[in-house]
This record gives structure tokens, C-alpha cells and sequence, in this order.
């Protein structure tokens, strides 16, 4: 609300995270870097933190930062929010961008992985989603999101590069994709996914997430850090 003072928090339904959705990532990680149906994981509400110190997850020797640009969801008819048929309707949800940080027990997503077990434990840990508030849409000034590029700096040296227009799936069919298996609501987070560069971090370390032009690095975002 742009008309008064008031501190007030976007509310948080579910978060949707994108796994794989860069191909440099998807390379760093082992895997075949062609589009692929998407998927996706959840971490609970609960899990986002605005503060800008982060407590060191207990049980992990290997945590990592995954930098990732976040969109928001604002449904006005919750009858007409799942299986949304064109990619116009899809964009039609967006209500607004963040920046947040993925932490994850790369350890024990290692682990799972080779397990075929759940993620859970690797990424839905206490204060791993470090988040910026949400920007409206149309509080944004200048190039559009898409335009951008996300970029992470681990104690001032850059880890994370990447524009916006790399990801393999689009915001648009994002939302597309997952109103087949969810009824979409207003508080809907989704995590965009991480370009390559992905890396360790240790206590004391300090981490700058920002969403820049392209050209010239101005922020179209605020920073989380």
C-alpha cells in the first residue's frame, strides 16, 4: 500500500522452488542440460527469513547459496486459478518480484539423491529461503524482469552471473505448468531456479544477491544481503 507508512508483509501460502532451470546449472550439478518437464520442490512458509544474518545450519559440513529471482502470485478469482490454459493468463497472476537465496545442505542433498530420498532435510531447513520483500509489478522502473540479470557476490567477489533470459522456463510457464497440479493462490511464492556458479559457504562469510540492468547495473531490485 503506497498510500500510508504501514510496514506490511506480502502473505506467504506456499513456495514453489524450480529444480535444474539454468543449463549451466544443470551441467554444474551432473545433469543433462536439454529442457526437460520441469519440477519442483516445496520449502514450508516458515523457512523464509528477512534478516540479514543467517544461523549456520546445524548437521552440514557443505552448505551453498543458490541465487534466484522470486515471483509472487496474487489470484483474484480462485475458481479460474488452476489449469490455466495460454501463457497470457499465466502472467496475468504475477503480482511481484523478490530476490532470495536458496540454502542448501548440498551434503545431504547428495545423499538423498543417491538414496532416492525426499530433499526435505537439504532444503527446508529453519531460515533457508533469505528473502527481500516483494516489489509490485508495476512499482518497477525501468528495463522489465525479464531484461535483468541475477548476480551473487560471496564477500564482495562475484559467484553468480547470469540474465534473466537464461532460465529455461519461463516465469509464464511456471505458473502454466504448475496450475495443473495445484489449485494457484494469492500468498504463492515461486523460486526461479539458479544460473551456474553455485559454491560453499562458511560462518562469517557474506553474500549479495542483486537483480541488475543489464547494460548498466543499475538495480531493478532491491538487494538481499
Amino acid at each position: 500500500d503506497n498510500n500510508n507508512n504501514e510496514n506490511l508483509f506480502f502473505p506467504i501460502h506456499r513456495i514453489y522452488c524450480i529444480g535444474r532451470n539454468y543449463r549451466d546449472h544443470a551441467i554444474e550439478m551432473g545433469h543433462n542440460p536439454d529442457r526437460e518437464v520441469p519440477f519442483f520442490f516445496h520449502k514450508p512458509s516458515d523457512a523464509i527469513t528477512t534478516s540479514n544474518e543467517v544461523a549456520y545450519p546445524s548437521m552440514t559440513s557443505n552448505l551453498h547459496y543458490e541465487a534466484e529471482l522470486v515471483v509472487a502470485l496474487r489470484v483474484d478469482d480462485d475458481n479460474n486459478n488452476n489449469n490455466i490454459q495460454t501463457l497470457e493468463d499465466a502472467e496475468k497472476l504475477i503480482y511481484g518480484y523478490g530476490i532470495g537465496c536458496d540454502l542448501t545442505r548440498r551434503d545431504l542433498q547428495s545423499e538423498a539423491k543417491k538414496l532416492s530420498r525426499p530433499w526435505c532435510i537439504a532444503k527446508g531447513f529453519d531460515q533457508s529461503a533469505p528473502m527481500t520483500p516483494i516489489v509490485p509489478k508495476e512499482d518497477i522502473v525501468g528495463s522489465s524482469i525479464s531484461d535483468g540479470k541475477i548476480e551473487l557476490r560471496l564477500n564482495g567477489e562475484v559467484k553468480q552471473s547470469s540474465p534473466l533470459s537464461y532460465m529455461i522456463w519461463s516465469i509464464p510457464e511456471m505458473i502454466q505448468y504448475l496450475s495443473q497440479y495445484y489449485i494457484l493462490q494469492s500468498g504463492d511464492l515461486i523460486m526461479t531456479g539458479t544460473p551456474g556458479g553455485v559454491g560453499k559457504l562458511i560462518k562469517g562469510d557474506e553474500v549479495q544477491i542483486s537483480v541488475v540492468e543489464n547494460d548498466n547495473d543499475d538495480d531493478i531490485l532491491p538487494k538481499c544481503q
